[in-house]
């Protein structure tokens, strides 16, 4: 097992893993340095696979079943940013309202265009491809440029000032409410395209397969301080120990085949426990 865990087939499996961790940690910590709790990153990854298979399934294009996912994500977080900021609904109910939507939405969707329940016909995908997988190359470069425009151009200013003072952002003629949908938008069509990635790894949607990973992002963000380098980092270091359960699984024996499974949930507790975040959140969190 140990000469697996050190080939270059396990450090691809890592970066296939990675993707939708990395994509939805980026896209959750961009939508809350702007304000808004970014509850519903589950509701956008299952959206964000649900529509890549369904699209690359109808177009025979996986690119296109991309375009779908990030289009189905912005759609997700414009829902949760009007119901947040302009029906100023509670935005942690309307983040768990979205997840519970997703997990019952897709299989009914399933049901209505496929006749069936837990699957959708095969699609085509990227496999487990690394270097001709586009979805990887966006991670990468979303990883590399987001924190620069997070901290260095106009609109990461208009951004940190809409989570931090929305009050000095009105009074200099910016809108906070736009400020926020617009990094919404980003953030959710980030996760989208994540969950394109789940689908399109496999060939196809399977209900649920997101299988928790948003709530996982989500702490790793709040692992990270809030921080979009570091929140992809965290969700680095937890996709290798996805890898790494995959691992136990196959190579021991019974009761730690049993218990690999849980090693990612049981690891971000415990590293949520210890290190209790790196920052403070925005002072505007999951205020108007």
């Amino acid at each position: 097992m140990i000469g697996n865990i050190l080939s270059l087939g396990f450090c691809a499996q890592i970066v296939v893993i990675a993707v939708p961790l990395v994509l939805a940690a980026l896209g959750g910590a961009i939508c809350e340095r702007s304000g808004v709790i970014d509850l519903a990153l589950e509701a956008k990854l299952l959206f964000g696979a649900f529509t890549a298979a369904a699209v690359s399934h109808a177009t025979g294009s996986a690119y296109l079943g991309v375009a779908g996912a990030l289009a189905a994500g912005a759609a997700v977080s414009a829902v949760q940013v009007y119901c947040a900021l302009w029906l100023e609904a509670d935005q942690v109910i309307v983040g768990i309202a979205l997840n519970i939507v997703a997990l019952s939405g897709t299989r009914f969707l399933l049901q209505v265009i496929y006749h069936e329940g837990a699957n959708s016909p095969g699609c085509p995908g990227f496999g487990d491809a690394v270097a001709t997988n586009p979805l990887i190359w966006l991670g990468a470069l979303a990883a590399l440029c987001l924190p620069f425009a997070v901290r260095r151009t106009r609109w990461g200013l208009r951004l940190r000032a809409a989570g931090d003072r929305p009050d000095a952002l009105a009074a200099v003629g910016a809108s906070p409410r736009r400020a926020r949908l617009l990094a919404g938008l980003v953030g959710g069509a980030l996760a989208g395209a994540g969950g394109a990635q789940l689908s399109l790894s496999v060939g196809g949607f399977v209900a649920d397969m997101s299988s928790d990973r948003g709530y996982i992002a989500l702490a790793m963000i709040i692992l990270a301080g809030w921080r979009p380098a570091l929140a992809a980092l965290a969700a680095l270091g937890m996709a290798a120990t996805y890898a790494l359960s995959v691992q136990f699984q196959m190579a021991g024996s019974d009761l730690v085949r049993e218990a690999a499974p849980l090693s990612p949930y049981v690891l971000t507790l415990i590293v949520l426990v210890v290190f209790k975040g790196g920052g403070n959140p925005p002072a505007s969190l999951g205020r108007l």
